[in-house]
């Protein structure tokens, strides 16, 4: 790990991998270190937002944490129902070797943790995709992804909070709203949730 200045009230913590980062974050968070104003998580990185005194007890901190077994936290959970109708299942199903209906159980049957948040207000980056799913972003993105279809790409899963431009395959839509400006959070997801989605 090393860290960065990031003007005069935040550091930048850059990781190793994704799982660094979030051990790294579980830290500080349950930590609770009065006058850490903001952790945005990144897929490498922590930015941490507070006055140096206080960026100087969150690496001191990080610099004695066991970062391989990081806290567990109480995290929220949230299920979303999901119709797999998606444009790229049949597709995803090809390359994986497995049947549509095989596809949607793995899908369902695992449980996701929302590591960063990004590209879109109220996108989430869900880990905890089987290895069977993990395919890569469609050579031509769509120029319209419409909002609310949930889409795998990599090691990840995530749902398209409004229609815009993406290249995920697409298994499916919800009809949850993951980002309301007026809402109190305005994002459905926050890093360290856990995600479920269910078949419907």
């Amino acid at each position: 790990m090393r860290w960065r200045r990031y003007g005069e009230q935040a550091a930048l913590l850059d990781c190793d991998s994704l799982d660094q980062m979030s051990a790294a974050r579980a830290t500080v968070e349950a930590a609770a270190i009065p006058g850490v104003i903001e952790l945005v998580p990144g897929a490498r990185s922590l930015l941490v937002v507070a006055e140096p005194p206080v960026l100087d007890r969150v690496r001191a901190l990080l610099d004695g944490a066991d970062l391989a077994h990081p806290p567990l936290g109480s995290p929220r959970e949230v299920t979303l129902d999901v119709q797999y109708d998606g444009e790229d299942l049949t597709m995803v199903a090809r390359d994986a070797g497995l049947s549509e209906k095989d596809v949607v159980g793995l899908h369902t049957g695992a449980v996701y943790t929302v590591a960063f948040t990004g590209f879109a207000p109220g996108f989430g980056y869900l880990t905890g995709l089987p290895a069977a799913l993990r395919q890569p972003r469609l050579e031509s993105p769509r120029t319209r992804v419409p909002a609310g279809a949930v889409g795998v790409a990599g090691e990840f899963t995530g749902v398209y909070p409004r229609e815009s431009p993406g290249g995920w395959r697409l298994l499916g839509h919800t009809s949850a709203t993951l980002f309301d400006p007026a809402a109190d959070p305005p994002a459905l997801f926050a890093p360290g949730d856990r995600v479920r989605f269910r078949s419907v």
